[in-house]
């Protein structure tokens, strides 16, 4: 690793910038100490994250949103994550084909990314590499993730507003609120608004929303006499607490022909208004910066575990102790964690 990266990257080369994501990206020698250097300023960028279901056309409405935020002199950078193989390992990254006419722009930096097996969408690293693209100064970071439901709640834990994307063909509301959007949405977005269905769908989720906040059917007893005025609106374990809750938006866009696009603009701009406006911004950075800690603990233990030659031998002897009746992996496991912590 070359001494004069962290000073060319303070300096604003975008090759330093590419050569410190790949650094981390791959995990080489030294990454760690590299960002402990480049990190020290903290979290100053807005971050969004797009997420949603295959074919919802995020990467297309991430593109129209960056445009917007180039032609307001903000610096962006992209990060578009694809899920990876469980064969080859490796990753389509169709998004960087879809977002090709970004890449002229110099005030925008794309990094495409593998999902490394995350079921999530993003992988440690992936958060590593925002944080990278955080202290080079780009005002705006915009990150598509791949899958939904209950796993996609790792994106919360990345960026500072969620936007879900969801077509006509997505379902009803119903299975918006079993995939556990309504836990992680701060901006839901009809995309593909000129479909059969994408007015219905939106009304759908709307309702689900006043349900979930207790405020639909205020003057009809609840269901088993159970006040839903009284059920508390967890939007976010980060939450502060103590503020005013974020009512969100349900927008209809249409990639295609630009439909909506301001409108997605302005309610990200909102809702950033709000998280500043209410310390939501500070609690959620915080609990940001708590996994973080807690992910490079969980990698470092695992890399210091198997790199023990006293621990694989010990693993070797519980395997051949569990084909002999004499064990489990549950008491294999409890052995090499005495061992680890001996």
């Amino acid at each position: 690793m070359s001494t004069d990266l962290p000073t060319r990257f303070r300096d604003g080369k975008v090759p330093a910038l590419a050569r410190a994501i790949s650094i981390t990206e791959d995990q080489r020698d030294g990454f760690e100490e590299l960002l402990h250097e480049l990190l020290r300023a903290g979290p100053q960028a807005k971050r969004v994250g797009l997420t949603g279901p295959p074919g919802a056309g995020k990467s297309s409405l991430l593109a129209l949103v960056a445009n917007a935020y180039r032609a307001l002199d903000e610096r962006v950078g992209i990060v578009a994550v694809d899920p990876t193989s469980p064969y080859s390992g490796g990753a389509l990254l169709g998004d960087r084909i879809r977002m090709n006419d970004l890449a002229t722009d110099p005030g925008i930096f794309i990094r495409s990314m593998a999902s490394r097996g995350s079921l999530g969408g993003l992988a440690t690293t992936t958060k590593e590499v925002l944080d990278v693209m955080d202290a080079f100064g780009f005002e705006r970071i915009l990150v598509e993730t791949v899958g939904v439901g209950q796993t996609e709640l790792e994106i919360t834990a990345a960026a500072d507003t969620v936007v879900v994307v969801l077509v006509p063909e997505s379902g009803d509301a119903v299975q918006a609120m079993k995939a556990g959007l309504m836990e992680i949405a701060d901006i839901f977005v009809v995309n593909k608004a000129d479909r059969p269905g994408a007015g219905r769908l939106a009304k759908e989720i709307r309702q689900a929303l006043h349900l979930r906040a207790g405020e639909a059917l205020h003057d009809v007893p609840a269901h088993h006499g159970v006040d839903l005025q009284n059920v508390p609106l967890e939007l976010r374990p980060e939450s502060s607490g103590d503020s005013e809750r974020w009512e969100i938006p349900v927008l209809e866009t249409n990639a295609l022909d630009g439909a909506g696009i301001p409108d997605l603009v302005a309610a990200i701009g909102d809702h950033r208004a709000w998280l500043e406006g209410s310390g939501e911004l500070a609690a959620r950075r915080r609990h940001r910066t708590r996994g973080r800690v807690q992910d490079v603990v969980q990698r470092e233990m695992r890399r210091v575990a198997w790199a023990s030659d006293e621990v694989r031998r010990s693993l070797d002897e519980g395997v051949r102790g569990i084909e002999r009746g004499e064990g489990t992996p549950y008491s294999v496991a409890r052995d090499l964690l005495a061992l680890l912590l001996r």
